[in-house]
């Protein structure tokens, strides 16, 4: 019997284009991930020198920073389900040459109006790479065994590219000029295009029905305004503005039009009936989560390590880069993991070591305690990558192989919104806590210079140096003590956000289920050792 499911595994793996190369596959694969995770956050630290260089206007610059992401996730459906449609391989190679096309186009730009349209293509790009990676890996590895061990590879090389993103932009913006931090990506791609066309095996989904590009143009149009609201919110926009509220509600009438649409149709472009699998569903609810509390943590963390204690861009990264190693570590060890406690217990332990570290983080202050904070940093990566491994791995694993497109476009888009929302709500935390500390009013300034000190910590000590003397001193130690505050009442907030987390989890299955026969954690393992 054990024979005849070996070789049909073996079947399974040479049907799916897999081989003896697979593992080949996917360090193309993971290549590909780690250039547009590098390029989301590469940017972050050329900033000034753009400004210096192309002198681009308010709005301008925020759509330099912003417009990669925005577009990115708008469009992850879109290709994700056309992916399902002409084929993911060429999906993924058509990202490949026009993010080299893009790359060089924002590398060369000499105003601010190219640099925009450059990382917009850029987000086009990222779009179409980042789910036909996970779709691709789908196909190319059946067995759910060795598919959990490359998600987990997967996933650590997702956690490298953010953290090397702004370390690499400091180095080549020492040594080179501003542009450099787009140029790396043109021989990676150069190398990649034909490598892919090589190696990378060719997939599509059943083709029933045609592509439904009505549809597919409302999920673009309702992300974009849905991201670009919560992004502007996150900004610090007010609540009640016209274009933090318009892009809000005319994305979520979209989105909701998407839906009706999708249960219409005979063959829909999203198969929303995998919303209706608890596995599924939870999933996607959990990367949710789990980003919301990694990214808007991450910026709290990076304004207090530069802010409050003082530390420049580049010992802000280093600071950061424990929590990086700790991700890796999870991901590698996800599969390990997953097989012995399955997913439930998994991705709930993980919720549950995230929360206990956010809540470790409280007791930071004004001083700088290196060895809480590395103790913090490395529980918070481990349990967060733990977390996104076992969802994603339980999420694409629910999805049928033919949307394995689109269910990976659904896990990116979680992923993404997550990011927008986590940034827009403790941010907001972060800015009620803090305000207050301000509001009460400091002995020796004005009210009206207190009052603009409550927008936030940056502009507190800006206030601060101008008034110098005493006065100006007692401002930036009440703003500091002021943002500790609001740190620790968003550290407390995050902690509960992730405790629901972990009660979301339980709805997940309890074991792995592999090739029909489900993987027992350690207590279905022990019974099964007693009675025999």
């Amino acid at each position: 019997m054990s024979g005849t499911t070996t070789a049909a595994t073996a079947l399974r793996r040479r049907a799916a284009g897999a081989g003896a190369n697979r593992w080949v596959v996917l360090v193309v694969l993971c290549v590909s991930l780690l250039l547009v995770a590098v390029d989301a956050t590469v940017l972050h630290v050329a900033v000034p020198a753009v400004t210096e260089d192309l002198r681009p206007g308010a709005i301008e610059l925020l759509w330099i920073v912003d417009v990669y992401p925005l577009v990115c996730a708008s469009l992850l459906i879109l290709f994700g389900t056309l992916g399902d449609r002409v084929g993911r391989r060429r999906i993924l190679l058509l990202g490949y040459a026009l993010f080299g096309v893009a790359s060089a186009l924002a590398a060369l730009a000499d105003n601010a109006q190219l640099l925009i349209m450059a990382r917009a293509l850029l987000g086009v790009g990222g779009a179409m790479i980042m789910p036909a990676t996970l779709s691709i890996l789908r196909q190319v590895f059946p067995e759910r065994r060795e598919r959990a061990m490359a998600i987990g590879i997967w996933s650590a090389v997702a956690a490298v590219g953010a953290a090397v993103g702004p370390l690499l932009g400091g180095f080549l913006l020492e040594h080179f000029w501003w542009g450099s931090v787009f140029l790396v990506n043109i021989p990676l791609m150069l190398v990649s295009l034909p490598v892919g066309r090589l190696l990378l095996p060719e997939s599509k989904g059943d083709g029933r029905g045609p592509w439904d590009v009505a549809g597919a143009l409302m999920a673009a149009g309702g992300l974009f305004g849905v991201v670009l609201g919560v992004k502007r919110l996150g900004g610090g926009e007010p609540v009640a503005s016209v274009f933090t509220v318009l892009p809000l509600v005319v994305g979520a009438a979209l989105l909701v039009a998407f839906v009706r649409r999708q249960r219409r149709r005979t063959h829909p472009l999203v198969d929303l009936e995998m919303f209706r699998r608890p596995a599924f569903s939870t999933s996607v609810g959990c990367i949710v989560l789990a980003m919301l509390a990694l990214v808007g943590l991450e910026l709290i963390a990076a304004q207090y390590l530069q802010l409050v204690l003082g530390l420049s861009p580049l010992e802000t990264g280093l600071r950061l880069v424990p929590l990086t190693f700790a991700a890796m570590a999870a991901g590698l060890a996800g599969a390990r993991m997953l097989r012995r406690f399955g997913p439930r217990r998994m991705v709930c332990a993980g919720f549950c070591l995230t929360a206990f570290a956010v809540v470790l983080l409280t007791a930071l202050g004004r001083a700088d305690n290196c060895a809480l904070m590395l103790s913090g940093f490395v529980l918070l990566g481990f349990g967060l990558e733990t977390t996104l491994f076992g969802a994603y791995e339980s999420m694409l694993s629910e999805a049928p192989q033919e949307q394995a497109g689109g269910a990976a476009a659904i896990g990116e888009t979680s992923y993404q919104l997550g990011a927008g929302i986590g940034i827009a709500l403790l941010g907001s935390v972060m800015n009620a806590a803090y305000a207050p500390g301000l509001a009460r009013g400091v002995p020796g300034v004005p009210a009206s210079q207190s009052a603009a000190a409550g927008h936030s910590l940056g502009e507190a000590y800006e206030v601060a140096a101008r008034l110098g003397g005493p006065a100006g001193g007692a401002l930036r130690r009440a703003a500091g003590d002021a943002f500790v505050h609001g740190l620790h009442v968003t550290l407390v907030v995050s902690a509960g956000l992730l405790l629901l987390g972990a009660v979301m989890a339980l709805r997940l299955p309890r074991v792995m289920q592999c090739e029909g026969v489900s993987v027992p954690g350690p207590r279905e393992a022990a019974e099964s050792r007693v009675s025999v």
